[in-house]
């Protein structure tokens, strides 16, 4: 926890250094990543996708218990379909939300707001159509479309240091 706490501070300040540059120096070649604090953004899930990112992180997670097939293939569509149905039953795609990551961790809105701190954000990790925000109690996907390039860059370095911060 406390090398967690320690990686994230040190993520905080490198964006905080990046965001407080000296206004007559010159600008720097290449786009620095967006501060945490102005992560803000928007998404609306299609079913594809959200089944995308389930799929992915039910195959991580049955991989990372060493479970094996037929097992494992079983438990896999079980917990995608089971995915869909709350999807649909929900109504995960008729909402948009919206989100806003800064150094006092996640807000979630759409109808009402979600505050996660970073304490609850156990990792982050990167899948084929987005990241992941694995939290103490679920998950959080973002996918790569709702995200601009500075943004991307910001969340790939917010992800490689929840990675480092549990190896």
């Amino acid at each position: 926890m406390l090398v967690q706490q320690q990686a994230d501070d040190k993520l905080l300040h490198l964006h905080l250094d990046a965001g407080a540059a000296d206004v007559s120096a010159p600008p720097p070649a290449a786009a620095s990543p967006v501060p945490l604090s102005e992560l803000h953004f928007f998404v609306r899930y299609t079913l594809g996708e959200y089944l995308s990112f389930m799929w992915e992180h039910g195959g991580f997670l049955i991989r990372r218990r060493r479970i094996r097939w037929p097992a494992s293939l079983y438990l896999r569509l079980k917990s995608t379909l089971s995915a869909a149905l709350h999807f649909i039953l929900l109504g995960r795609g008729r909402r948009t939300y919206e989100f806003t990551i800064d150094q006092h961790g996640i807000v979630r809105t759409s109808g009402g707001v979600t505050l996660i701190g970073w304490e609850d954000v156990v990792g982050v990790r990167t899948y084929s159509r987005g990241f992941m925000m694995v939290l103490k109690r679920g998950t959080l996907p973002i996918p790569f479309r709702s995200l601009s390039d500075a943004q991307l860059a910001a969340m790939k370095e917010l992800a490689t240091a929840r990675r480092d911060a549990l190896l």
